[in-house]
């Protein structure tokens, strides 16, 4: 992989199977960038583990990401994909990393006080998870980081947090850039919040045929439509904005003029956008079959990518370690002489 190319470091959460909002937000992107530059995908089960979870459950889960991202596209020829705890230096950079961070930026973060607000009891990994986050792309010295509109504001307390340790202990940290997707936010089959597994508005990447059809069939489309013969207003029917992303331009043409003269009902948009859906995720779903049989080829690709990652994160925090002072071998020997 030519060291030419601006890195870029991305993470996703083992928090559940991956569904199509994962797909249209990052991981479809994923794979087209890994041909443009030195790509870190990590699964970032620290970052997992600042909301309830089972342990018990927790491999399995790690495992299901690593091959569906395998199966989306995800290159381990063209990029590096590991699991985020196998590289302790991810919370050894965060805890270093704390001692430049003030507190009353991480409480102004938006996603925490959303989550906090939900929450009875406030745990300090939550607080926390930006800090570490920025630990996660500074560690690799990205350039570059793939995120949503939601994350932008994190990477710019990362690069906050890259001044101010460089102002302390000299420039060494890149200041990364939020690289926006093209899909900015996909909303849930319930047309009201972000598609998220807890909210249960998903469709996972690896679900049957007859399970997409179920689950768009219910979808919720523009309410003011309650009839057949009434028209509609694609604009606000979010069945018609995932036709965008899955349709062709034929497709999407065909849904909106049906929509609005009501030649077509909103269960014809249904069955056309779900047919569209299951042939775009239909090798995703055979070729996770594949390597679901094959589990030990999916462990040799995050084995490689760890020790590839521990590699850089080791030069990484000898620097860090070097130049904020905390190697005692670096003192003259007591009693040397000439």
């Amino acid at each position: 992989m030519p060291e030419t190319k601006s890195r870029i470091f991305s993470g996703i959460q083992p928090s559940g199977e991956l569904h199509i909002g994962n797909y249209l937000g990052a991981i479809k992107n994923w794979v087209g960038l890994q041909d443009q530059y030195e790509c870190f995908f990590c699964i970032v089960d620290l970052h997992a583990i600042t909301q309830p979870f089972e342990a018990s459950e927790m491999p399995a889960r790690i495992f299901d990401v690593a091959l569906t991202l395998l199966a989306a596209g995800i290159d381990p020829d063209k990029c590096t994909l590991f699991v985020q705890s196998d590289v302790p230096e991810h919370s050894e950079l965060a805890w270093v990393f704390t001692s430049v961070t003030p507190l009353g930026e991480l409480e102004r973060m938006t996603q925490y006080k959303d989550k906090a607000a939900r929450q009875e009891s406030v745990l300090t990994g939550l607080l926390m998870y930006p800090v570490l986050q920025a630990a996660d792309i500074l560690l690799y010295h990205a350039h570059l980081v793939p995120v949503g509109e939601d994350q932008v504001q994190h990477i710019e307390l990362t690069r906050e947090i890259a001044r101010k340790w460089n102002a302390r202990y000299g420039e060494y940290f890149p200041e990364p850039e939020a690289l926006v997707g093209p899909v900015r936010r996909v909303l849930g089959l319930d047309g009201q919040a972000k598609m998220s597994k807890s909210l249960g508005n998903t469709i996972g990447l690896l679900e049957s045929p007859e399970e997409i059809w179920e689950k768009i069939r219910v979808a919720l489309t523009d309410p003011q439509r309650k009839r057949r013969k009434d028209p509609g207003n694609p604009n606000v029917c979010n069945v018609f904005s995932l036709h965008r992303h899955f349709s062709s331009a034929d497709d999407v043409a065909w849904a909106e003029q049906g929509c609005v003269s009501a030649a077509i009902g909103c269960i014809d948009c249904k069955r056309r956008l779900a047919g569209n859906i299951v042939k775009e995720l239909e090798p995703i779903r055979v070729r996770a079959a594949e390597l679901r049989s094959e589990p030990e080829y999916v462990f040799e690709v995050l084995a490689a990518g760890a020790e590839r990652c521990r590699a850089i994160a080791g030069r990484t925090m000898g620097e860090v370690r070097d130049r904020m002072g905390l190697r005692v071998s670096a003192l003259p020997a007591a009693g040397k002489h000439d």
